[in-house]
């Protein structure tokens, strides 16, 4: 077994909280659906400008996880043009 984990930090135009919700959620939602995986707001959760968004992907294979979440932050750059990725990390859980 192996977990994918991917972190991507986001700069928001967003002045409120409310304003900052409907963009983090349209992103979570959308890779929830898309790709089938655990997606989550970890940081920033009261800073309206900034969020931190991890998700996790499970499989059989280290190649398939890492390509799941790939494609998940380039999902995120393409389809959000109003936000700033300011990090993407990565990592492997083996078990």
């Amino acid at each position: 077994m192996v977990v994918g984990i991917l972190t991507i930090r986001l700069a928001l135009p967003a002045e409120t909280l409310k304003e900052k919700r409907s963009i983090v959620k349209s992103v979570i939602e959308r890779l929830r659906q898309k790709y089938n995986a655990g997606v989550a707001e970890v940081e920033d959760l009261d800073d309206a400008g900034l969020t931190t968004i991890a998700a996790v992907c499970v499989s059989n294979a280290g190649s398939h996880a890492d390509s799941q979440m790939q494609a998940m932050a380039r999902a995120v750059e393409e389809s959000r043009l109003d936000v700033e990725v300011l990090s993407i990390e990565t990592g492997l859980v083996r078990g």
